[in-house]
């Protein structure tokens, strides 16, 4: 009885290729929709994620500020100062972490033969190009011996080259930052804007040692990066940090730091909470073009009892029941859930990759989001087949045997 009711939905489906087009375009659309929403949502969530790692997800931003005896609030740079052997004795006592930098930085002038340009320059040590990962383009970043003998050396960045040496390659030449000489060494590659529209290209890298002694006559530094080994370990990490400062500076049990430590997977985790409701949102909106196909399933369903009530009643004079007869109908209607879903996926993945590279747009064609489609659309087509059928198989064989 199951082949036989299946063999008469496909038989009844392409005797009327029309009908059954316009209805199984419904679910076509919807499925397709539904699973090209999804991943776009999901190249969204992907982008996020990238993006934030390329600052660092696993990256803890320490600088000086807190609070005070009276629960004032300090900007940040105030209060108590940290140092470069605050990050040492991170670096030493900490377990799970990868890298740790400590940097200053201002604006200054920059002078190349007679081309000037002011540029943010960051005394820092040879590991924060790794954390921020800069790469190196031309010529080498400085080291941990250029930092200890506080050399005049620095990389700089793309739009300082292109404002200072238009003539070409500056590895090796000398220009004067606030006056004083120094040799470049090294040309980062071009990293363009952040997502807050600042040119990441124009900065100039010295060593943190020759910063503080040499440029600002300082001791202390303005922050402290720590590059925990994974996100995984990031709280434990913090924890100990805090721990270590509070010991480093003597604080008491009880009172306020005098340092903030910002946690970058905290802003992952935010950002990728924002992304799940675009995803959601894409995903409830395409999904209202499957409920459409359901109820344009449920209006073909009406006209087929309609146009086979004489059919109909000839079967249930020849014996069927009302289960042979809400069988045969409710299986017509998972048909073209079941055809409708196969043909929606075959959409929704080429539209997915259509959109990725017509638009550029970053889409991730997930797996769960095809099944849940496709379910969803053999269970819409259960759903509005059920009414269709239940009044098929409630029709009085003597009612229906007159009717015309």
């Amino acid at each position: 009885m199951l082949n036989e009711s299946i063999k008469m939905a496909i038989d009844g489906m392409v005797s009327n290729k029309l009908r059954t087009f316009l209805t199984l375009l419904g679910i076509i659309i919807g499925v397709g929709a539904v699973i090209a929403m999804v991943g776009l949502g999901f190249g969204v969530k992907e982008n996020i994620r990238e993006n934030i790692s390329k600052l660092g997800s696993n990256l803890l931003i320490i600088t000086s500020g807190g609070r005070t005896a009276s629960g004032a609030r300090l900007a940040a740079g105030e209060g108590a100062r940290l140092t470069y052997e605050d990050a040492q004795a991170i670096e030493n006592q900490v377990d799970g972490i990868a890298n740790v930098s400590a940097s200053v930085s201002s604006s200054y002038q920059l002078v190349m033969g007679n081309q000037n340009w002011t540029s943010r320059v960051e005394g820092t040590t040879p590991s924060n190009f790794i954390m921020q990962n800069y790469d190196i383009e031309d010529g080498r970043a400085f080291t941990e011996r250029d930092l200890n003998s506080r050399a005049r050396v620095c990389v700089i960045g793309p739009t300082v080259v292109n404002s200072l040496f238009p003539e070409g390659n500056p590895v090796g030449k000398i220009m004067r930052i606030n006056k004083a000489p120094f040799q470049v060494i090294g040309v980062l590659k071009s990293k363009g804007q952040s997502g807050g529209g600042t040119d990441q290209d124009d900065i100039v890298f010295i060593p943190l040692t020759t910063a503080q002694n040499r440029m600002m006559g300082i001791t202390h530094v303005q922050r402290i990066t720590v590059q925990a080994e994974s996100e995984n370990v990031i709280n434990d990490v913090q924890a100990e940090v805090e721990q270590v400062l509070r010991q480093r500076h003597k604080i008491k049990d009880g009172d306020y730091d005098d340092f903030t430590v910002g946690n970058m997977a905290a802003v992952m985790d935010t950002m990728m909470e924002t992304a799940n409701s675009i995803t959601m949102l894409l995903g409830c909106i395409a999904a209202i073009s499957l409920l459409v196909g359901g109820i344009g399933i449920m209006n073909i369903m009406l006209v087929s009892v309609t146009e086979r009530t004489r059919e109909i009643g000839i079967r249930k004079a020849l014996g069927a029941t009302y289960d042979n007869i809400l069988l045969q109908f409710l299986i017509e209607a998972m048909v073209i859930g079941i055809v409708g879903g196969s043909l929606g996926v075959v959409l929704g993945v080429g539209a997915s990759y259509a959109i990725s590279y017509f638009a550029g747009w970053t889409t991730v064609v997930s797996w769960w989001a095809i099944v849940i489609a496709v379910v969803f659309s053999v269970g819409i087509g259960l759903f509005f087949g059920i009414y269709p059928a239940r009044k098929a198989a409630l029709l009085d064989p003597i009612d229906a045997l007159r009717y015309e």
